[in-house]
């Protein structure tokens, strides 16, 4: 069977403040074929978001042109749990999309990494609920009527989930109702989606995102005719491998699975991976499709 994609990108988000490089920033890891068609890898560490958003034009502008597909995964999720946009109310079909543009609206995330991810957590939680939940976490400073610095209280029976159906199964996946604190996904979420619908709008149907626009199902080369990249969530932890000298933890997850995957499209199962175990219920498999979206490779 042959390889679904040429390249494979692996982007290790942030939800930083402040242009930061190092531990705890944006790292995007690029594993493809050099002039001899060897498998290569280099990292990229930028300081901010708007660059790491322009060296992923980049990257995909030189995939382009040489004719190459290429699998981009985030390291947060694309998606919000079942029926998040039906509480807040918002506009438009499928759910994913009016949540994508409820963000391109309210997100502004400066040059200068500067960002409002705690105003716009607010403004979300007045929509869902009139109060300080769902969304939960920020600086003392950024505390409002309608946002707390710690959860306010447990998921109960009438509530939206806590998590969605994909993170259950990669069990030490955080809630995107999270903004602060270590392992804020939803922080991270709130400033990244706004970025991929950047990227999906400018390539138009050349780009698809998984699995809202490719279906919830194993991929083939067919599936992807016309298709350039197409955009995922991945979870870097859920794999384990050995740092090379030099490498920071988040360089050597975004390295560690991009290689990952690459091996399982030589072998010619990465298809597979894009599709639910078997025995997945239909109403997970349409919810991972309409709404929630779900993590390459979990279960």
């Amino acid at each position: 069977m042959p390889r679904l994609f040429s390249a494979y990108v692996i982007v290790d988000w942030s939800a930083a403040s402040k242009p930061t490089t190092g531990a705890d920033s944006v790292w995007i890891g690029v594993l493809k074929r050099d002039v001899r068609f060897r498998l290569a890898f280099e990292s990229f560490n930028p300081a901010t978001r708007a660059e790491a958003e322009a060296k992923l034009t980049a990257l995909l502008a030189d995939f382009k042109k040489r004719s190459e597909k290429a699998l981009v995964g985030f390291d947060f999720p694309l998606g919000f749990p079942r029926g998040f946009a039906a509480a807040a109310k918002l506009k438009g079909e499928p759910p994913w999309r009016a949540a994508w543009e409820e963000l391109g609206k309210r997100v502004v995330d400066k040059p200068t990494n500067i960002n409002n991810r705690f105003n716009v957590a607010a403004q979300l939680n007045r929509l869902l609920t009139d109060g300080p939940f769902p969304f939960w976490g920020c600086p003392p400073k950024d505390v409002q009527t309608t946002l707390t610095a710690t959860r306010l209280h447990p998921h109960g029976a009438g509530d939206l989930p806590e998590f969605r159906r994909g993170e259950v199964l990669a069990a030490a996946a955080s809630s995107i109702w999270k903004t602060y604190y270590n392992g804020s996904v939803g922080g991270q979420a709130l400033v990244g989606i706004p970025a991929v619908r950047r990227l999906k709008q400018a390539r138009g149907e050349a780009a698809r995102v998984w699995p809202f626009e490719t279906g919830f199902k194993a991929l083939t080369e067919a599936d992807l005719d016309g298709v350039d990249v197409v955009l995922a969530e991945v979870y870097p932890s859920m794999l384990k491998g050995a740092a090379l000298p030099g490498e920071v933890k988040d360089q050597t997850q975004v390295r560690v699975l991009a290689e990952h995957f690459a091996k399982l499209d030589e072998a010619g199962k990465l298809g597979e991976a894009f599709g639910p175990r078997k025995g997945t219920a239909a109403d997970v498999v349409i919810d991972a499709e309409r709404e929630e979206g779900w993590i390459l490779g979990a279960g």
